[in-house]
């Protein structure tokens, strides 16, 4: 699903207007990242929660040459689904 779509299901479900709506869902994708940047986790009741994690560095390989390459750490995005997603994602 794309941000247009899910703007058009608000806009349909709502009543919201279509730029009411896409206006929306960019300033929660807005918050999400402002929040994520800083370092802060995001949790959302009954869906999951969102947290930045440090990686370390690792040794990698070029699947074309063979050569071993050195990645850099780096903060990565961790989605964690709450048990009621899970549950509803497994009786699906």
């Amino acid at each position: 699903m794309t941000k247009k779509e899910l703007s058009e299901k608000i806009h349909r479900k709502i009543g919201l207007s279509k730029r009411e709506s896409a206006e929306i869902v960019e300033y929660f994708f807005e918050l999400l990242k402002e929040n994520l940047t800083e370092g802060n986790g995001i949790k959302l009741p009954r869906f999951g929660s969102f947290r930045v994690q440090q990686r370390k560095a690792r040794k990698g390989r070029n699947p074309s040459t063979g050569d071993t390459i050195e990645i850099g750490s780096r903060k990565a995005v961790v989605f964690k689904p709450s048990r009621f997603l899970r549950d509803a994602m497994d009786s699906k």
